[in-house]
């Protein structure tokens, strides 16, 4: 027997295969001279049982038959049937009527819209808007004041908008039929700058009024763009002017009577002097103060432009006790009014409740276009006269105006 069972031939013993299996016949070994032979096993495959002449003795091996087990019979559920659609119904549509041409023209139509239309246009009320502001040849001009009106624009508190709304408000009221005169009295010449006024060293500019009084009429400049608007430039020679008035015989009062000599003569017809006061307290703004009636306060919708406001007004009565007595802060003017947070909202219910009418209805708000106008040389009036900025400073100078009209 070999090692799987199997009974062995009677041929003579050859090498046993290595799995137990009758080794091959003599016949079948390759000749030594012939290449050998390989044949592929595919495996042994064992029937289920062994057939009758392998059967050898009593232990015969047989493969196990593996029965499937029955498998049931699973009912097959009737098709699920197909519901019909009803017919449908079949609609006769009615004949499309012919287009109705009109007589007119088509582009007899499209002026006759334009003409209904004009108004509500966006250019069109773009258009409108910008001619309001800009207001050509005075179409549309603001009251004249009673008297002529000399006005300082005035806080110490920097960057709260004083240069800026003295440019703007300046243009706003030239554009619209007023006369005015702008004196920059801040070293740093931004007033100038904006209205398009050279300013440069060795320029006829203020400090050669305070200091060796030369007329007005002399450093007077016309803006540029503007017709009925004149400016007196800074330099930085201005700011050695405070140094050199201490010693000054009436020293606050040189500005003053610079000023009443130009309205008596060449500045006869001037109808609005707005004088730029420098972020001080010193003999620029006293200057100022004595030689102006009226003093506007721009005040930045912000906590800290709040807390110099007191000694502002302290100052303010300093002067109207002892050099002023006509003085008295007639406008406040709230500006960059962001209406997006909280604190602007504060800050302005905090100004109107204390100062109540003083305060202008108008806010000016925070506006990248009253930014951009001093680059250019020109006051956002005529740089973008449709822009937020330059509406909010159309109606404060319109608000301003009608405070000075006559009853």
């Amino acid at each position: 027997m070999s090692g799987l069972g199997w009974p062995r031939r009677k041929a003579a013993p050859a090498p046993a295969a290595p799995l137990g299996w009758p080794g091959a016949a003599a016949s079948d070994q390759p000749a030594p001279d012939e290449p050998p032979v390989v044949h592929l096993d595919p495996g042994p495959t064992l029937p289920a049982v062994l057939p009758e002449e392998l059967r050898v003795g009593d232990e015969v091996p047989v493969a196990p038959v593996v029965v499937p087990a029955p498998v049931a019979a699973v009912e097959v559920a009737d098709p699920v049937p197909v519901l019909a659609h009803p017919p449908v119904e079949q609609v006769e549509l009615a004949p499309e009527a012919p287009p109705v041409v009109p007589a007119e023209e088509p582009a007899a139509r499209l002026r006759a819209s334009l003409r209904d239309d004009e108004d509500d246009l966006p250019i069109s009320a773009q258009a409108a808007a910008a001619v309001r502001v800009r207001s050509p040849q005075g179409r549309v001009p603001f009251p004249r004041p009673k008297g002529r009106r000399v006005i300082t624009i005035a806080n110490q508190k920097g960057g709260v908008g004083k240069t800026t709304t003295t440019v703007n408000l300046a243009a706003a009221l030239a554009l619209h039929g007023a006369k005015v005169l702008v004196i920059d009295l801040d070293p740093q010449g931004n007033c100038s700058t904006g209205l398009g006024v050279p300013h440069h060293a060795g320029t006829p500019n203020v400090y050669d009024v305070l200091i060796d009084q030369v007329p007005i009429a002399d450093v007077v400049q016309p803006a540029d763009g503007v017709e009925g608007l004149w400016c007196a430039p800074a330099t930085i020679d201005l700011a050695g002017a405070e140094i050199e008035l201490v010693s000054v015989v009436a020293r606050e009062s040189r500005l003053k009577r610079a000023i009443e000599a130009y309205c008596a003569g060449s500045g006869a017809d001037v109808d609005y002097v707005l004088v730029d006061c420098p972020p001080s307290l010193g003999l620029l703004t006293v200057n100022a103060m004595v030689a102006t009636s009226e003093v506007l306060i721009p005040i930045q919708c912000e906590y800290y432009a709040l807390e110099g406001l007191g000694q502002l007004l302290k100052n303010v009565d300093l002067v109207k006790k002892h050099l002023n007595t006509g003085l008295h802060v007639s406008t406040i003017l709230l500006t960059m009014y962001d209406a997006r947070t909280k604190l602007a909202d504060q800050v302005a219910d905090e100004v109107r409740n204390h100062f109540g009418d003083t305060v202008l209805r108008t806010s000016i708000p925070r506006s990248v276009r009253v930014s951009e106008a001093p680059g250019y040389g020109q006051s956002v009036i005529t740089y973008d006269p449709v822009s937020r900025g330059a509406l909010a400073y159309v109606e404060a100078a319109r608000e301003i105006a009608e405070r000075g009209a006559p009853a």
